[in-house]
């Protein structure tokens, strides 16, 4: 994308007030998009962001500017503006590395861009899932069917010496149902993505199966009963079940509160904070996962990162700058939406890794409890971690019997308590895909758990009292 004098330039001119640490991030990107709704294609759209970031480091505080002129004129402004904010009189002015592009080992093997790919092709996926979804039930009053890739282009060079370029590619199918029988309505969704191409139709998803999911979870929910409220067992399905995990834990083990003291998990590494019968991960070097990448937006190769082990802190996710400020190495985990946004510490692929128990019998050694087979949505405070989050899909436990699906139920507690209770560990841990929002931005992440029990939360719902 650029040759390294030309990068050496550009760090220099950062460096030139006095900096300590100097980073370029440059990206090309391709999005398109269509969305197939009322039984057509509504909409197909593509676009190119394409731009660099220069940071600065003076000690402990960054600054950072970026712009969308990648000339050699354009990098040069940019440098120079975010040096600008930079007055260290009287300091040695640092010097930038000898820049050699290091070779980068691609661990995501794409077989189809979705470039090459015909929109055609694109439309044909949406069409096989709105039809899926259509076909089951009269109930079925809409079908909105999204599709969406991406082809990312990233050279991240630093005044420390570090030189490489990455290719992300992502693919994704999106498809929401609603159910309705005149005076309301209920909704499901699947999304599954990937880091891969086109091909992820041909190994991962099926449309069909896709939009049948999406329409079975409306029409089941249309016709469950209100949850009651009370305090019970819960037993939380695999996938997107790890969303509790991510929202109300995982963003308070990211540096990004942890080196500011506003984390409840800050200064605990080697500490219980879980259940035993707990080991969480986040891993951002799985093949192809919507969360990996081969070098974070830092440069930095991605880790297979153990959060937890059998209930012990062992690690936080660390980006460069809050690692200085918490004299900890960084692990991997800086990222960012594109390159108007400074990386900071995020989660990849977090997930609660697979137990020991039968998940019939976390079933049938509950009692009276709730089944929340899928997650939707929800809030978090991730200063306390305490959350709200609803029941996408949830059955009444009776003597150990899942028995009548209810809806309208929210999950309501604390990351930190919850974590404690947790008593049961399936086997069957499956990830599920999303987009996750903090200070650098929306990027891919992957959740994921097997199927967990607690031993007693705090259940919302119209349905009366339990």
């Amino acid at each position: 994308m650029l040759e390294p004098s030309l990068v050496r330039d550009v760090l220099d001119a950062a460096l030139a007030t006095g900096g300590d640490f100097a980073e370029l991030f440059m990206e090309d990107r391709r999005d398109t998009s269509l969305v197939l709704q009322l039984n057509r294609l509504e909409t197909v759209n593509s676009g190119r962001i394409h731009g660099a970031g220069v940071r600065v480091y003076v000690g402990l505080n960054a600054i950072y500017a970026y712009t969308n002129d990648t000339s050699r004129e354009g990098l040069i402004a940019c440098a120079r503006q975010a040096a600008s904010a930079v007055r260290e009189r009287g300091r040695e002015l640092a010097a930038c590395a000898e820049l050699t592009l290091s070779p980068v080992g691609d661990a995501h093997a794409v077989k189809l861009l979705p470039s090459r790919t015909d929109t055609r092709r694109k439309a044909d996926i949406l069409r096989a899932a709105n039809a899926a979804a259509r076909e089951a039930g009269e109930e079925i009053v809409q079908v909105v069917c999204s599709y969406r890739d991406s082809e990312q282009d990233v050279l991240i060079a630093n005044s420390e010496g570090r030189f490489v370029t990455d290719r992300r590619v992502y693919t994704r199918l999106g498809c929401q149902a609603v159910a309705g029988n005149g005076t309301e309505n209920q909704s499901g969704f699947e999304g599954p993505g990937a880091l891969m191409g086109f091909e992820l139709f041909e190994s991962r998803v099926d449309p069909a199966r896709v939009g049948r999911e999406a329409a079975r979870t409306a029409i089941e929910m249309l016709h469950a009963p209100v949850c009651p409220s009370g305090v019970m067992p819960v037993a939380i399905g695999n996938g997107f079940g790890g969303v509790i995990f991510h929202e109300a834990c995982g963003h308070g083990l990211e540096a990004t509160s942890v080196a500011f003291g506003t984390s409840v998990f800050c200064g605990k590494l080697g500490e219980q904070i879980a259940s035993p019968c707990v080991t969480a991960v986040d891993d951002g070097t799985l093949p192809n996962e919507w969360g990996s990448e081969n070098v974070d937006d830092e440069g930095t190769p991605t880790t297979k990162l153990v959060l937890i082990e059998n209930g012990v802190l062992k690690n936080y996710m660390i980006d460069r700058l809050n690692g200085r400020r918490m004299g900890m190495p960084p692990t991997g985990s800086a990222r960012r939406e594109s390159y108007a946004y400074a990386p900071t510490s995020r989660m990849r692929n977090t997930y609660i890794a697979a137990g020991s128990d039968d998940e019939k019998e976390i079933i049938s050694s509950m009692g009276d409890g709730l089944y929340a087979a899928r997650m939707g949505g929800g809030s978090v405070d991730p200063a306390t971690g305490e959350f709200n989050f609803a029941v996408q899909e949830g059955y009444l436990v009776k003597d150990g019997k899942i028995t009548t699906p209810v809806r309208g139920a929210s999950l309501i507690g604390k990351g930190a308590d919850i974590l404690m209770k947790i008593d049961r560990v399936g086997r069957d841990m499956r990830m599920a895909q999303g987009m996750c929002g903090s200070l650098s931005g929306s990027v891919p992440t992957n959740v994921g758990q097997p199927r967990i029990r607690v031993t007693g939360m705090t259940i919302g719902g119209k349905g009366g009292k339990l």
